[in-house]
């Protein structure tokens, strides 16, 4: 045979699923007749082994070989067997171990029931002989049991059920775990599968609907405008070129499957060529763009581009519309696509099986967003995708609190425009707000451009009453504190920036760039 015969991994010798059936049972009678053998030397006390009592020790090993086809009918066997042993007064030994073997294949293989009724028969027929049967059988002048060695062998019977018990859910874990990993490959497979053929449909659709929409134009003006069929036929050279490349680095990408593809995938910054084969296909499209752009992950780019690549490829396919809008909107944390045209829907045209807005969903599926497609009221119709993604580390703000200086007293006007300001009401108090008493003087670089509209004064007078701070007695605080507030904002009403309780302080500190 050739290596093309015999695909996969070689096989070992012994492998587990196809071990021969009579090798452990060779194993097993050989540890049972050299292990009562040589124990047997050792208990004179005992019936030496005869022919019946190596017939004895190879039966319980030879049932083992329907171990599979009968469990229980095995368990029962092995336990009669080396019951009769035990009571034809044999050496003690290793004559429990095909007991121990065909207990374990059968709660192995589910039949704990039947393996609990045999285990109790048999440690039934231990007791009845060990306390009352044993008078009256070899070897003679042997004793009554103790209670204490009966209790010994009603534990070591246990252990073995529980141990069997082990290993059969033992077994059942490793078999559910393959299974899941199985499955969990399968799963792969088809999700690999699936995305190649979203590939595939969304660049060959694509490309084949602009090159049947300009080889039309192209027979249509061959005779009458050569120009202009020229014109289209080169749009089809550029197109199938294009498609050529992208089918090609899909399939390198199967070919090589531990490479990554050479080529980036298409994103975004490809939608103007892409409105460029729209246009040569007959279709105006306008795009606009809300809030600020953003870098995107290349998974959420490629799927960005492709819905917005069959959209248009269904507008020119299916639609009596020549006018298309894109329309991409970045929101914190995701991006939204939304084309529209004006309708109406062609019918009888060409169809492509009806799996590009299934695919458009599946692509929004698996990264945690959704895709809506459908008529509008108006009769056109729209297609609408919002697409989650995390954002950089770099596009966000650190939401630091700007420090606290010591609050400062106030200093002389220099000017009338702020006398008025600064006047005390009627009642020969300044108004206080909350929180008033606790705000600095300065309040960071926003407090300037706020206190702006109130004089050109206003963010100079903190400062240049900072160094008599240091000289004012400890009574001074109330006045300081009225001082700060007058000059940290520029009139009542408007919220401190430093102000740590403040909501807004904190959004303008995350904010702030």
């Amino acid at each position: 045979m050739t290596n093309e015969e015999r695909p996969g991994p070689p096989r070992r010798r012994f492998p587990a699923a196809g071990r021969p059936a009579w090798f452990p049972v060779v194993v097993l009678a050989f540890i049972q007749v050299v292990g009562s053998s040589v124990a047997g030397r050792h208990q004179t006390d005992r019936v030496a082994l005869n022919a019946f009592g190596y017939v004895l020790l190879l039966a319980g090993p030879a049932m083992l070989l329907f171990r599979r086809r009968w469990p229980v009918g095995v368990v029962a066997g092995t336990g009669a067997v080396t019951l009769l042993y035990v009571v034809l007064g044999y050496p003690w030994g290793p004559v429990f171990a095909s007991l121990v073997v065909a207990i374990f294949s059968a709660v192995a293989a589910g039949r704990r029931k039947g393996v609990l009724i045999v285990a109790a028969a048999v440690y039934a027929g231990h007791a009845v002989v060990g306390l009352w049967l044993y008078r009256y059988l070899p070897p003679a002048g042997d004793h009554r049991i103790s209670w204490t060695q009966l209790s010994g062998t009603a534990a070591w019977l246990l252990a073995v059920l529980a141990a069997a018990e082990l290993f059969r859910l033992r077994r059942e874990q490793i078999a559910r775990d393959r299974r899941e990993r199985e499955e969990a490959e399968r799963r792969r497979t088809d999700e690999e599968r699936m995305r190649i053929a979203r590939e595939l449909h969304d660049v060959l659709a694509h490309s084949i609907s602009v090159i049947n929409v300009q080889a039309g134009v192209a027979l249509e003006l061959m005779d009458e405008q050569p120009e202009q069929a020229r014109t289209a036929l080169t749009t089809i050279k550029a197109a199938s070129k294009e498609a050529l490349g992208e089918v090609r680095q899909v399939l390198g990408t199967l070919r090589a499957p531990g490479e990554a593809p050479r080529a980036p995938a298409p994103g975004l910054d490809r939608l103007p060529e892409l409105l460029e084969q729209a246009t040569a296909a007959g279709l105006t499209a306008d795009v606009a763009v809300e809030g600020t752009r953003v870098p995107l992950p290349p998974g959420v780019d490629l799927a960005a581009f492709r819905i917005v690549q069959e959209a248009l490829t269904n507008i020119v396919r299916h639609s009596g519309s020549r006018a298309a809008r894109v329309r991409l909107a970045y929101r914190p944390g995701s991006v939204q696509v939304q084309v529209d045209d004006d309708g109406p829907a062609v019918t009888g045209g060409d169809s492509g099986g009806g799996n590009g807005l299934v695919g458009m969903r599946e692509r929004a599926a698996a990264l945690g967003g959704e895709a809506e497609a459908g008529q509008r009221p108006d009769g056109g119709f729209r297609v609408l995708a919002r697409l989650p993604f995390t954002a950089p580390d770099e596009h966000r703000a650190p939401a630091t609190r700007p420090e606290r200086p010591p609050a400062a007293p106030p200093a002389a006007p220099p000017g009338g425009g702020s006398a008025d300001r600064d006047a005390p009401t009627p009642g020969g108090r300044e108004p206080q707000r909350p929180g008033a008493a606790d705000r600095p003087a300065s309040a960071g670089p926003d407090a300037a451009d706020r206190s702006g509209s109130a004089g050109p004064d206003a963010a100079d007078r903190p400062a240049s009453a900072a160094p008599e701070a240091a000289d004012r007695p400890a009574s001074a605080a109330p006045d300081a504190a009225e001082a700060a507030d007058r000059s940290g904002s520029a009139g009542a009403g408007h919220p401190d920036p430093a102000d740590p309780a403040d909501p807004a302080t904190e959004i303008t500190a995350e904010e702030r760039p």
